[in-house]
Parts: C-alpha cells; sequence; structure tokens
C-alpha cells in the first residue's frame, strides 16, 4: 500500500498539467502503472487524487451500494461521475481534466497534500482561506468519539 505524506506546492501549466513531485512517481508506477484517478471531494473546494488501485477499492465499495438509496445514488453519481483517468507521462506530469480544474477553481499555484492512500489538490487560494479555520476547529476542546483514543 502506497502512503503519501506532506505538504507541496505544485504549478498547473496553461495547458493544466501538473508535475507530480518526485519522491512520489517510483511507488506511483510500481504500485498502478503511472495510472492516477482524480475527483471531486464532496466536503471541501478540493480535488482527491488516488493511484488506480486505491481507487478501484473505492470504486468497489461505491457501486456496493443500494442505488435505491438517494444518498447513496447521490454519492455515486458525484464520485463515480467525476472520476477520471489521469497517466503520469515520461516527464512526470498527469493533464488534470478542466471540468475537475474548474470545480476546484485549481489554477497556477496549488497544495498537493499527502492523505495517506491519497492526494488532495486544492487551489493555493483555497488553500490559504481554509487552513486557519481547519487549525482554529482542530485547537478547539471538542474530540469526536473517533479521535478520542488518538494519543499524538
Amino acid at each position: 500500500m502506497l502512503f503519501f505524506r506532506g505538504i507541496n506546492s505544485v504549478n498547473i501549466d496553461a495547458k493544466g498539467r501538473m508535475a507530480v513531485p518526485k519522491k512520489y512517481r517510483e511507488a506511483i508506477e510500481e504500485a498502478s502503472d503511472n495510472q492516477l484517478v482524480a475527483t471531486i471531494d464532496l466536503h471541501s473546494p478540493c480535488l482527491l487524487i488516488y493511484p488506480l488501485d486505491e481507487w478501484e477499492v473505492i470504486e468497489r465499495k461505491l457501486m456496493s451500494l443500494p442505488n435505491v438509496d438517494p444518498q447513496a445514488r447521490l454519492y455515486q453519481r458525484l464520485l463515480l461521475g467525476h472520476a477520471s483517468e489521469m497517466e503520469i507521462d515520461s516527464q512526470g506530469r498527469v493533464l488534470l481534466p478542466s471540468l475537475l480544474r474548474e470545480h476546484a477553481k485549481i489554477d497556477k499555484p496549488a497544495i498537493l497534500l499527502g492523505q495517506g492512500n491519497k492526494f488532495e489538490l486544492w487551489s493555493q487560494e483555497a488553500w490559504d482561506a481554509s487552513r486557519p479555520q481547519m487549525l482554529d476547529v482542530a485547537m478547539s476542546n471538542e474530540v469526536s468519539e473517533s479521535l478520542a483514543s488518538l494519543s499524538l
């Protein structure tokens, strides 16, 4: 299993290409033959980028949800419907689909955030606007039940 961590400043060129940081390329090549899948995030103004093998796990889970459940159908429609395959080219770049770039308002400066089995790709502007609020929430005294046992 791949594990992506850290924050990287990346640039999106005029054609919508992003260079994948070199430190991740070999692992992605070995695990997913240079294949990535990008989709929208339903809770934040960013894109989710998975190695193909990790995305296929998510895809199977989404497809196993009952189509008659309106919320499940909504998630399937949005996540699967926006999923776009991308291939890392010989120069280490991926072409981000314009529809996804427009959705997340991603332009030249961007933030690629390692999130374990995936990346989040944020516009620099959205990241700079959201980060202080995320820090404020994280530093509040209220801790969810799932985080209560986490010791840092």
